[in-house]
């Protein structure tokens, strides 16, 4: 299989991580708990490094769907995906409140980043648990590989399904976001779900300006849900919902062909994994 690495390296070094914080107990902000949790959190990219090491060893071509790191002008494309992101949080949010759900309220939001030491901290924080450990390797990785055998709808949400297993020791380290929302609990089962239009929504990133894009695109979406502290049935339904509109949308005015990419001839290139 030609993600088989991938994969193997991926869950193999987060899951011992996160079953040794589950085993040690304790938050994963504390010590000695937070050693495992943080180092855990970039399986993706130590499977993504394992990638390109072999296919360095071996001289393969770059994958025909990989986007270069270097886009110039197509980064700017980050910030309005960005921005579309959150958006898709902040609507859904007034909706969930229109429905009866929690009204929205920035208080805890608040009090999080001034435990975080700041806006600067908690937005270094925000980038690095989650965008910056996750997605050079799910979409800088994996994503172009599967789009040499299927569509960009199958290879999202087979990448989303497997996105989602691979948060599950998540829901029992004590004081993670999936912890308090409970694997058995409709909270739960709306994270679990919403994993799936988040693998096609940095997908359609990706293609557009590349891992940075991608990254944009978690940014926004876990940055605007912690500050706006979302975490009812109501709401987490409500953003499954309105990102599920915003990927039919985005994906409805895209051709099949990606942006751009690499032939599958181009020789291995520094900075592209």
């Amino acid at each position: 299989m030609k993600l088989g690495l991938f994969f193997t390296v991926a869950f193999g070094t987060t899951w011992a991580c996160w079953l040794t914080a589950i085993a040690l107990g304790g938050s994963p902000t504390s010590l000695p708990t937070a050693i495992p949790y943080l180092l855990g959190g970039f399986g993706p990219v130590y499977g993504a490094i394992a990638v390109r090491i072999r296919r360095g060893r071996r001289g393969e071509p770059v994958p025909a769907h990989t986007v270069p790191w270097r886009q110039g002008r197509r980064l700017l494309w980050a910030l309005p995906l960005l921005v579309l992101a959150s958006g898709t949080v902040l609507v859904a949010a007034v909706l969930a409140d229109l429905l009866g759900g929690p009204a929205v309220d920035l208080t805890e939001g608040r009090e999080l980043i001034a435990t975080a030491g700041g806006v600067a901290p908690f937005l270094v924080s925000m980038i690095v648990a989650g965008p910056l450990a996750e997605e050079p390797g799910w979409r800088g990785t994996a994503y172009p590989r599967l789009l040499d055998s299927m569509s960009r709808l199958r290879a999202g949400l087979l990448l989303g399904a497997v996105w989602a297993v691979w948060h599950l020791p998540l829901f029992f380290i004590s004081g993670t976001v999936q912890a308090d929302l409970g694997l058995l609990s409709w909270s739960g089962l709306m994270f679990t779900l919403s994993v799936f239009p988040m693998a096609l929504l940095t997908g359609y990133a990706y293609e557009r300006a590349g891992v940075v894009a991608a990254m944009a695109v978690h940014f926004g979406v876990n940055t605007t849900i912690a500050v706006l502290t979302l975490a009812s049935p109501v709401a987490l339904a409500a953003v499954l919902t309105v990102q599920i509109v915003a990927v039919i949308a985005l994906l409805a005015r895209r051709k099949a062909r990606p942006v751009c990419g690499a032939p599958r001839t181009t020789p291995v290139a520094a900075g592209q994994l």
